[in-house]
């Protein structure tokens, strides 16, 4: 029985358990045992990439992922957002390859990247499924593609993410796991544990053969999370669902699609200028200016910074060396308390930041 089979038929005995009290243990440690045989199973596989067509370098200030069906609208979508010139044609697997465009957007340049579509089972290998879902990992946002014929495959296309260990729209678990060379098993937790208990987490330590450490849950865990933190190489990536292929309907039926995902039609234009914003806004970007002591700052030229991103952040983006000259900054905007605020390099930046960097 080779690895696939072997997690086919863990998967066979949780579907037919029932979820309950008696089967928490049972079933946590039927999930730990998939987690560690997929594990084995991508590092065999060098984690599904390395592929003709799957190496892309990254580009721009962020990077955005392309998930869905076959013939789902990801080319036509692709060449909507930027001036790519990704093939499209009326039958499924046209993209055979990851095609990559620049999306230029309130001075950010963000890379997306079309990627082949995935069927069900692309996690196990179908379709060249593993390849695709690899690209992934390393992206900053996934847009979720589905048309309206598939309006309900949002999650499908997460459950696919999720079991080559992309995490959507979760936050990495709360977990603080030391391990030690003796001493047992030292469990802690810093609120009431709801879903776990000390026979659980003992019995998911030891599939993954810890027997002596200290685990911190600073948060109320579940099995899941706990697995996660094992594993310690999850993705945690934001997503956008879209419903593609609007036009297609009446407005009286375009009604009825899922509120919380965007509606558009790539091919009519509908709602294309919505989701480059959407894209901007869940990236979390904003713009920051520099300025010297003898130029004014470039408005036309902002530094494309994260959220919540420091005076620190800043120096390493204008230059590797300046964080180890700096003396303070100068900042002009919204973070500012007045007008040219002398402020450390801790200083947490707003959109649309002037700073001026003084070095020693």
């Amino acid at each position: 029985m080779n690895v696939q089979e072997k997690i086919t038929e863990i998967e066979q005995q949780i579907s037919k358990t029932q979820v309950n009290k008696a089967t928490e243990h049972h079933l946590g440690l039927l999930k730990a045992k998939i987690a560690r045989l997929r594990e084995a199973a991508e590092a065999g596989s060098g984690r599904g990439g390395g592929a003709s067509g799957f190496e892309v370098k990254k580009s721009g200030k962020a990077t955005v992922v392309f998930i869905g069906l076959p013939s789902v609208g990801k080319s036509t979508l692709l060449n909507a957002l930027t001036d790519a010139a990704s093939k499209t044609a009326h039958y499924a697997f046209t993209t055979l390859t990851v095609v990559p465009g620049i999306m230029d957007y309130r001075g950010a340049k963000i890379q997306l990247l079309d990627l082949p579509g995935i069927l069900s089972g692309a996690s196990k290998g179908r379709g060249r499924g593993r390849q695709v879902l690899a690209v992934a990992r390393n992206a900053d946002l996934v847009l979720l593609l589905v048309d309206v014929k598939d309006a309900d495959y949002f999650d499908k296309l997460k459950e696919e993410l999720h079991n080559i260990g992309i995490r959507v729209d979760q936050e990495p678990p709360n977990i603080i796991i030391e391990k030690s060379e003796r001493g047992g098993l030292t469990i802690m937790s810093d609120c009431k544990l709801t879903h776990l208990d000390e026979r659980i987490i003992t019995s998911i330590l030891g599939e993954y053969g810890i027997h002596s450490a200290t685990v911190n849950f600073r948060e109320d865990a579940t099995v899941d999370h706990l697995i996660d933190a094992l594993n310690g190489n999850r993705r945690y990536v934001p997503s956008i669902p879209v419903i593609a292929k609007i036009d297609l309907l009446t407005p009286a039926e375009q009604k009825k699609l899922d509120p919380k995902a965007l509606h558009i039609s790539a091919e009519k234009g509908v709602g294309i200028e919505k989701l480059r914003e959407a894209i901007y806004d869940k990236l979390r970007l904003i713009r920051i200016y520099t300025q010297s002591r003898f130029e004014k700052a470039d408005m036309s030229k902002p530094l494309m910074m994260r959220r919540n991103a420091t005076v620190a952040d800043l120096c390493d983006a204008v230059h590797r060396d300046l964080r180890a000259q700096f003396k303070f900054a100068e900042v002009w905007g919204a973070s500012a308390k007045h007008p040219g605020q002398r402020v450390g390099i801790k200083h947490v930046l707003r959109e649309g930041d002037i700073v001026r960097i003084h070095n020693k």
